[in-house]
């Protein structure tokens, strides 16, 4: 049985929000769908200047897919997945600057999750970023494959979804999948710091701008009746 976990929380640090996916394996289930869904209506909804850091508590940033939940409801696969793949569609396309704070293990589905995400930050000490699919033997869907090409450098996607190499904060950084690294202590305040700057330009512009860089992306990710196999 996955541990229980808090839900996730919303708080602002001025300009800035920061919500807290978790502080278990933040496992992708319908309610934690759905309860990240309704705080990013909060973010959204905001007036004024803004932007977004999404953050974790505890050894995880996130595990990705809650497999557990997926294997006792096989009969609503396509439905889940096309959930997942609808909150990866929002986060690419927020009218706003977003930077994920990876604390911890980042996998598989969260690794997707923090590519979503303007600019991502990761603790240099500890903690892997890993697309174990090729082990695990879980194929990625056409949205997934869309979103991981659109977001790293070729060989870097070739090497994480083939081999599922595993990169520390310093390998991921040099790599590229993160723009920077920091102790644990300082990791969600140097993500507030990295995206403050840009609150200003939390707009309809911003929006339109990732909706056309990452259009065909965006295709596949809004795909319905995903096939899984």
């Amino acid at each position: 049985m996955t541990a229980p976990q808090h839900a996730p929380t919303l708080d602002r640090d001025g300009e800035v929000f920061v919500l807290d996916i978790g502080d278990g394996e933040n496992r992708f289930h319908p309610n934690w769908l759905t309860a990240v869904g309704a705080l990013l209506d909060e973010v959204e909804q905001a007036e004024g200047p803004k932007a977004l850091v999404t953050a974790a508590t505890g050894k995880f940033f996130s595990n990705g897919l809650d497999l557990e939940w997926l294997f006792a409801h096989a009969d609503r696969a396509g439905a889940y997945v096309e959930s997942v793949q609808a909150l990866f569609a929002r986060l690419l396309t927020l009218p706003l600057v977003t930077v994920a704070a990876l604390q911890g293990h980042t996998y598989a589905a969260g690794a997707m999750l923090s590519l979503t995400h303007d600019l991502r930050i990761m603790r240099a000490d500890r903690g892997f970023w890993c697309l174990p699919e090729a082990e695990i033997n879980i194929p990625f869907t056409q949205g997934m494959s869309a979103l991981i090409q659109a977001r790293l450098a070729p060989q870097t996607a070739h090497t994480a979804m083939v081999t599922a190499r595993r990169f520390g904060g310093v390998d991921a950084a040099t790599a590229g999948i993160v723009d920077a690294t920091a102790d644990e202590a300082g990791l969600r305040a140097a993500a507030i710091e990295l995206v403050r700057p840009h609150a200003a330009k939390a707009g309809p512009t911003v929006g339109t701008i990732k909706e056309r860089l990452y259009a065909p992306v965006l295709e596949a990710l809004r795909e319905k009746d995903v096939p899984l196999g």
